[in-house]
């Protein structure tokens, strides 16, 4: 009895190994196809990565999206040779493919509002509103000198020399003004005169001083005008025009030079203190 249980035992590995060996033969054709389509693929991904970094090159594409691009390109491709590779051993790759859509969404539903900063920053790149060393401001108010575009957040630093990290997403969907795409700046004061004086007179004093500066320029003409005639006085608009580099200097500057002007030349300030008498109405 226990003879014929054992023979029967070896019997079923014998079946078993015979099962695994004759298996084995029958793959070995899919297995020689993966290996060669295995080794071939790393090698067409390996030259088309070189091909398309000399081609990022040659078109002089930002290091930081070029570094992204080649990134996402690379995960593709083997990706794709992964699945070729399971699919010619005979695997199904339909509920691998499920499988990742699902992950892929619930990731997506997860990092929502890192996704959109993450989509600004490929727009910002791609586009190129602005540039390191770009000043901007945009319409949320937040400006300064651009220090460093990445994928997420665009780092600034404002005038006050404070570090600024604007969100991608935001700051592509919004009104962006670039100061250093431009050749020339356009500077405005509002200057109160009094109701007293010659306003042709002060208008000249404010022309003569902004055209004897040579960082004022000639085309476009300065423009003074009267802007409103309100109750302490009159309020003229002084506008002139300099090129970028001079504009800081010349904003700062030249207000303080025409208000001197105004005063040497004997105009009154219509902002100037009224005396205040106190009178005691209080009786013994």
């Amino acid at each position: 009895m226990e003879t014929s249980n054992l023979d029967a035992g070896i019997d079923r590995i014998e079946l078993l190994i015979t099962g695994l060996v004759q298996k084995l033969v029958d793959i070995i054709p899919e297995l020689i196809k993966a290996v060669v389509l295995l080794v071939v693929g790393l090698f067409l991904i390996r030259t088309a990565l070189k091909l398309i970094k000399k081609r990022f090159e040659a078109r002089n594409v930002d290091l930081s999206l070029r570094g992204f691009l080649l990134s996402i390109i690379k995960f593709i491709l083997y990706a794709m040779l992964i699945l070729s590779v399971v699919q010619a051993l005979g695997f199904q790759t339909t509920a691998i493919l499920g499988a990742l859509s699902g992950l892929v969404l619930a990731a997506g539903l997860a990092l929502q509002g890192s996704l959109s900063n993450f989509a600004g920053g490929v727009l910002i790149l791609l586009f190129r509103p602005f540039e390191v060393g770009d000043y901007i401001e945009n319409s949320a108010g937040t400006e300064g000198t651009v220090e460093r575009i990445d994928l997420l957040y665009t780092s600034l630093r404002n005038s006050n020399g404070i570090a600024v990290f604007s969100p991608n997403g935001a700051l592509a969907n919004s009104v962006i003004r670039n100061f250093s795409k431009i050749t020339k700046r356009r500077f405005e004061y509002t200057i109160g005169v009094s109701y007293d004086d010659n306003i042709k007179e002060i208008k000249s004093v404010i022309e003569k001083t902004l055209l004897e500066d040579s960082r004022i320029l000639k085309d476009p003409k300065p423009e003074i005008f009267v802007k409103e005639l309100a109750t302490t006085g009159i309020n003229l608009t002084v506008r002139a025009w300099t090129v970028k580099e001079n504009f800081t200097g010349a904003h700062t500057e030249l207000q303080e030079n025409i208000n001197k002007a105004i005063a040497d030349n004997g105009f009154k300030n219509p902002y100037a203190p009224n005396p205040i008498r106190i009178i005691d109405e209080r009786t013994e």
